[in-house]
């Protein structure tokens, strides 16, 4: 059976149509909560001076949320960052004012638990993402200037407990081979996933943390994380050949890695226009160490300041 994934035309962050088409794509994606489910809603999170573009905008947070509080869910809004808390991000990004009024706060996701790597080794995976009854995973689509594109997949990657993802970004990020399956394995290690993707104005030119709002205009969701990318990464004129992550997908042969196996209830892809739109310079996959040590001491820094 095809992959669903459905997507709607959303112009502006602040156009009457976001609180209609969150609901739409969710529910045309098949996305079933149940009173007293416990979801953990899971935007990306970015600790940068950019984070109003680089991070999940706050409106689609919030119209995700109301959502879901309309249907009875207790709602958990956390990430992981990097570096620092996940509340203050929420904070610089506006999503916490966004958040105020429906009586939810920003977490951060804790209690790390061991993950094997099929490539060898472990990685510290969020107890708290793993005993959710169900995670509504909300990436902020961008380019990235090593794995080219980010996405629902490579954002499941916050699910790694703070100084570990970068640990992993910087000791197992020496090739894209390893790098990639690694995120491959975080993701599929989280079941009772969906995934709503913010593509209103995804981030071009230099990303993942800095570069420019596209007007793009789409909002998308699927309970299949690599269908919903493909067909993200499709609606830009990309090839699995160009995105690592999606490369990893189709040498999984997983489902929702062929555009031709994918349905569409609403929109279609190729009815969104990414004419302008420019991938971020690559940059090699490198251990920094000083780097590694200079954001673990302001992430300690930051801590103690909340």
């Amino acid at each position: 059976m095809p992959e669903t994934v459905a997507i709607a035309r959303v112009p502006e962050y602040d156009s009457p149509l976001l609180d209609t088409a969150t609901a739409q794509v969710l529910e045309n994606s098949g996305l079933a909560v149940r009173p007293g489910d416990r979801v953990l809603v899971k935007p990306n999170l970015v600790n940068s001076s950019n984070a109003r573009h680089c991070t999940t905008h706050p409106q689609v947070v919030r119209a995700a949320c109301a959502w879901l509080l309309d249907r009875g869910a207790a709602v958990t809004v956390a990430d992981s960052p990097a570096f620092g808390p996940a509340s203050r991000v929420a904070r610089a990004s506006d999503l916490a004012r966004e958040l105020a009024g429906l009586g939810i706060g920003v977490k951060s996701l804790k209690r790390a638990a061991p993950l094997e790597l099929t490539g060898g080794g472990t990685i510290g995976l969020s107890q708290d993402a793993l005993e959710a009854d169900r995670i509504l995973n909300m990436p902020k689509l961008k380019v990235h200037c090593q794995m080219t594109m980010s996405g629902a997949v490579k954002n499941l990657f916050g699910c790694v407990v703070g100084f570990r993802k970068a640990v992993a970004h910087y000791s197992l990020g020496h090739s894209h081979e390893v790098f990639r399956s690694m995120l491959m394995d975080v993701y599929a290690a989280l079941p009772r996933t969906h995934h709503l993707l913010d593509g209103v104005h995804p981030l071009h030119r230099d990303g993942p943390i800095n570069g420019h709002p596209f007007a793009l205009g789409m909002l998308a969701a699927s309970a299949n994380g690599v269908a919903l990318d493909t067909a993200a990464y499709t609606a830009v004129g990309l090839t699995p050949e160009r995105v690592p992550l999606w490369g990893e997908a189709v040498q999984r042969q997983l489902p929702g890695s062929d555009p031709g196996r994918i349905a569409y209830p609403m929109e279609q892809p190729h009815n969104f226009d990414a004419t302008g739109f420019i991938l971020s310079a690559e940059r090699e996959l490198a251990f920094r160490p000083l780097r590694l040590i200079r954001g673990r001491v302001r992430s300690l820094l930051e801590h103690f300041e909340k």
